[in-house]
């Protein structure tokens, strides 16, 4: 059977074989939120390495490996972020032909790094002369990850959907605390390899034995360290509420709903007192110079009475054209409003790269550009424990929250006990990017060892605890308040210390073995 597989794959035209590799692509969709079948995973990105990795008269050339790498990474990446097409036609004002042309213009760049990977294993396999396995399991997945490190970092990143977040309910979730999402990317393309030179490699006995133990002893590993607790309770739980207004996106910032939007998330907030009173992102849409001159006050005045402490998503006016996507925390414990601004800004959405003004006129995003603020920025007390916000799009940079945590902890200060992320996903209607921003929580949650708080304005409005589990969510696209005791967790987890050198020290190590190993071939 696998011969058959084998011979299939070799008789394939170049033609064929890109659109093999871009359905197999895009069925990764499949292996994230809502679907969580993550073993796809790990069998497409197996079928991509099983061209990459053909030996002896079926071999690829290197352009052709990377040519196939940027189909899969096409199907990939325009499979799982389709929903970006509603919010630049619904929201943004583009024609749907542009607006398609836009995302495959992205996601075609991003593939680019996947494309550098495959080309560059190719190439190295090549000047070292070493052997498809040693390609395989030593350089193909380094050079894989490092390619996933590019998304999450150059020029600002685009991380979603990392192939690490579909592991966040497979075994190799042991493995987050330890080396984060970016080295779950390198297992998975580890076990995708060794099942790749099962099907195009004349293995011998040896390796047909090693590379199925190897596969065993992964996952039986993450099955281990799903055992240990790197963190343990704090004090007290606190009571929280998570308010979903379910304000309508083509409402939010229409001028005759401001109003009522106000008056909402008022009633909202004074409902009920609580330890924690939490909006979504941008609830108030408009900036703080804009609201009514009692606003504010009269929200302070509830804290202060009842003993809450209320964080408000709000865009905060700093003067002239200075203003941020920020959340204004308010209690008894401080004289002056606790702020957390947002650091990371979405690109178009958030702020305009250098060149592209020309595009962003032709949306009609409102406070399309913001302020920023230092990455590192304090957690606000609240009852004995430790809140560290971030906002929407934030939390999928797992590195910087690990590096805030990681600053409090060398500082001496109170390590922030419990995560808060606030967003507004309405922007996408109702689609995949809800499911999988609660699954970029999950992975949040697996790295730090910490709970994580979720309010939204459409969803997913949840509690997610260590371990991963969501423990509540709220239904999507309805207008309710999520009340939950929610325990804080203290203690420091391998990933908050050391953030993605873990993955890119195992993708180097592997690539200097290759280099040892080509070494010792050629003498």
């Amino acid at each position: 059977m696998i011969k058959a597989a084998r011979s299939l794959l070799s008789s394939l035209s170049v033609r064929s074989s890109f659109l093999l590799m871009l359905v197999a692509g895009g069925l990764n969709v499949l292996s994230f939120a809502p679907f969580h079948f993550w073993p796809v995973q790990i069998i497409s990105l197996a079928l991509l390495f099983s061209q990459v990795l053909r030996e002896g008269d079926h071999a690829i050339s290197r352009k052709r490996a990377g040519w196939l790498a940027w189909g899969y990474g096409l199907g990939w990446l325009t499979a799982c972020t389709s929903w970006l097409v509603y919010a630049m036609t619904v929201f943004g004002g583009l024609p749907g032909v542009l607006s398609l042309l836009a995302l495959m213009f992205l996601t075609g760049a991003l593939s680019i790094y996947l494309a550098a990977a495959a080309w560059g294993t190719r190439w190295l396999q090549q000047r070292w002369k070493i052997s498809s396995t040693v390609a395989g399991l030593l350089i193909l997945p380094g050079l894989f990850t490092v390619a996933e490190w590019l998304r999450i970092c150059f020029l600002t990143g685009f991380p979603w959907t990392i192939s690490g977040y579909a592991h966040t309910h497979s075994p190799l979730a042991g493995f987050a605390p330890v080396i984060g999402v970016l080295g779950l990317c390198w297992l998975n393309a580890l076990l995708a390899a060794a099942l790749a030179l099962l099907l195009v490699t004349d293995c011998s006995r040896r390796e047909k034995l090693a590379l199925p133990a190897l596969v065993i002893a992964v996952f039986s590993a993450g099955f281990g360290l799903q055992k240990i607790s790197w963190t343990s309770p704090q004090g007290q739980s606190i009571q929280v509420r998570l308010l979903q207004g379910n304000v309508a996106q083509d409402m939010k910032f229409s001028q005759e709903h401001l109003n009522d939007s106000l008056a909402l998330y008022h009633d909202m907030i004074t409902q009920t007192p609580a330890d924690l009173i939490v909006t979504p992102e941008t609830a108030l849409p408009m900036l703080t110079s804009q609201l009514p001159p009692d606003y504010l006050p009269l929200l302070n005045t509830f804290a202060q009475d009842t003993a809450s402490t209320v964080i408000l998503g709000v865009g905060v006016h700093d003067g002239g054209e200075q203003y941020s996507n920020s959340v204004l925390g308010m209690s008894r414990q401080y004289a002056q409003p606790y702020r957390y601004d947002k650091h990371h800004l979405v690109p178009f959405g958030e702020f305009i790269p250098p060149g592209f003004r020309w595009f962003v006129k032709m949306m009609s995003i409102p406070m399309g550009e913001f302020s920023t603020s230092g990455p590192i920025q304090p957690a606000m007390k609240v009852s004995g424990q430790w809140v560290l916000p971030n906002i929407c799009y934030e939390d999928l940079f797992g590195e910087e929250i690990a590096a805030q945590l990681s600053s409090q902890h060398a500082a001496g200060q109170p390590v922030a006990s419990i995560l808060l992320n606030a967003s507004n996903l309405a922007w996408y209607g109702n689609s995949f990017a809800i499911p999988q921003h609660l699954q970029i929580s999950q992975m949040r949650v697996l790295e730090t060892g910490r709970p994580m708080l979720r309010a939204t304005n459409t969803g997913a409005t949840a509690v997610i605890v260590p371990g991963g589990a969501v423990e509540q969510l709220l239904p999507e696209n309805t207008r309710a308040v999520l009340a939950a005791n929610v325990q804080g967790y203290t203690g420091i987890t391998p990933y908050i210390l050391i953030g993605n050198l873990g993955a890119l020290g195992l993708s180097a190590l592997g690539i200097f073995v290759a280099f040892l190993l080509g070494r010792r071939v050629k003498k």
